[in-house]
């Protein structure tokens, strides 16, 4: 059943793909074809030949490099991995009702990981500063001395 839901899918998206070629062919000043907003959520995917060596991934984010982060930041970057998280997980569970392997299940765990220290900085500041708005305000006063 999934892999016909995945042989649409497909379909669809290139579908969608050639479409989008005939409008960017039709117009001049497109510079980059459309995508289809659903690829987003499914990773790329890669040859299984034996020559290519496995990809390495990344480490989890630091609670002391998130500490220098501004809070736009922080938030940019909460969505970012709560994007990969819904890769991930939606990857997993296609994988897993056909009986496949998931590669590099820690991943997901790096993820969560970089969520929780996420949370656990804004956490602190919060703490250190109750009131941004009020320490805004108050900074704004001093300086107008």
């Amino acid at each position: 059943m999934l892999s016909l839901s995945r042989t649409l899918a497909r379909r669809l998206f290139s579908t969608a793909a050639a479409g989008s070629e005939g409008a960017a062919a039709a117009s001049t000043s497109v510079v980059r074809k459309a995508q289809n907003p659903l690829e987003e959520f499914f990773e790329v995917e890669r040859s299984t030949a034996d020559d290519q060596p496995a990809p390495h991934y990344g480490r989890g984010w630091k609670a002391s490099e998130l500490r220098l982060k501004s809070w736009d930041d922080l938030h940019k970057l909460w969505y970012v991995l709560l994007k990969e998280k819904n890769v991930l997980m939606s990857q997993r569970q296609m994988l897993a009702s056909e009986n496949m392997h998931f590669p590099n299940p820690e991943r997901i765990s790096k993820v969560k990981r970089s969520m929780c220290r996420i949370k656990h900085v804004l956490t602190e500041r919060a703490i250190a500063d109750p009131d941004p708005r009020r320490t805004a305000e108050m900074k704004r006063m001093i300086n107008a001395m």
